[in-house]
């Protein structure tokens, strides 16, 4: 029989262990919790919010993949268009959406280019988001008005520089693509070009034929048709590689401007914290989505580049977009308006 002073020390050793065993099964409950659900995710629909208005380049592309990965995870993908403030609306309203895999974001440069653009826009696109993976980018090309004296970039940047801010440009708005291309290539370039917003492609394209504009810098797909019946006059693409609806026009790069390169970028990304097991189904669905031969030939036509890979090489991504609009951004004085 134990003497009463080591009956309290063996009682004690108990207490220590048995609390030792429960603090171990009550710190492995929260991983059980999070890896329950992601074993038979999904098991209802998911949201994939669009932050644009419907019939938009991002919708399609979001409604073409999100076919294919419903496919893939046996559940509905259901398109909601959250548009506004620049795509910020939506894209906030996903950044505090519950981590859980059924709310996702078709995301395009603008998720990196934003939060330097508006000073309101409220997310970090590097810590308040999961990335699922890339889809594609595209690029677009530097087109000039018919009469306009310049038939190489050469021949544009001297003709520029003759006239500082005599040269206008058709965008499509403050912070768009088209914009900040042509932010890009005057900072490059060291020359200064004037902003014309347009409500859109469409009417960028007509005042371009019209000759009230100057030259853009317009989606590939949008002018196939105008470039090859000799309507509309193309000095580049503005990607880092030719554009398979173009290969016998040089890159901006190659016509003279070494180092440029401007892409609209898509993907997915879910809300940060999002269980790594779904992230890992998700981007295992999106790859195979991009490996589909239908959507494959779909994005083919408006010459975009698919780029399957990882979250982690999507996180890069982001990372890099953001920190070189920020820099554009800062040095062109480009504000939202």
């Amino acid at each position: 029989m134990l003497k009463p002073k080591a009956a309290l020390h063996g009682l004690t050793v108990i207490i220590v262990i048995a609390a030792v065993f429960v603090g171990v099964i009550a710190g492995a409950a929260p991983g059980a919790a999070i890896a329950a659900p992601a074993d038979d995710y999904p098991t209802r629909p998911i949201t994939l919010v669009v932050p644009y208005p419907p019939g938009g380049g991002n919708d399609v592309i979001a409604r073409l993949v999100a076919a294919k990965m419903s496919q893939s995870l046996g559940q509905p993908i259901v398109i909601e268009n959250r548009a506004g403030a620049g795509s910020t609306i939506g894209t906030r309203d996903v950044a505090r959406s519950a981590p859980n895999g059924y709310t996702l974001l078709i995301a395009t440069s603008s998720l990196a280019i934003n939060p330097s653009l508006y000073p309101d826009a409220d997310y970090d696109p590097q810590q308040d988001f999961a990335p699922i993976g890339l889809i594609a980018t595209s690029a677009n090309l530097v087109l000039l008005r018919p009469s306009l004296p310049a038939h190489s970039i050469a021949e544009l940047i001297a003709l520029a520089k003759k006239a500082p801010g005599k040269l206008n440009f058709a965008s499509t708005g403050t912070g768009t693509s088209t914009h900040l291309a042509a932010a890009l290539f005057a900072t490059m370039a060291g020359v200064e070009l004037t902003a014309i917003p347009y409500k859109g492609v469409a009417p960028a394209v007509t005042d371009l034929l019209g000759e009230h504009v100057d030259l853009m810098f317009c989606p590939t797909a949008s002018v196939v048709g105008l470039v090859h019946e000799g309507k509309l006059r193309a000095l580049a693409v503005t990607s880092a590689k030719r554009s398979p609806l173009f290969p016998q026009t040089p890159t901006v790069a190659e016509a003279g401007l070494a180092g440029y390169a401007a892409e609209l970028h898509y993907g997915i990304v879910a809300p940060a914290g999002t269980p790594r097991p779904i992230v890992d189904k998700l981007n295992a669905a999106l790859n195979a989505a991009l490996a589909n031969a239908d959507v494959k030939s779909r994005l083919a036509v408006d010459g975009a580049e698919i780029l399957p890979g990882t979250p982690e090489a999507y996180a890069a991504d982001i990372a890099a977009e953001q920190a070189k609009w920020s820099a554009i951004i800062k040095k062109s004085g480009v504000k939202a308006q």
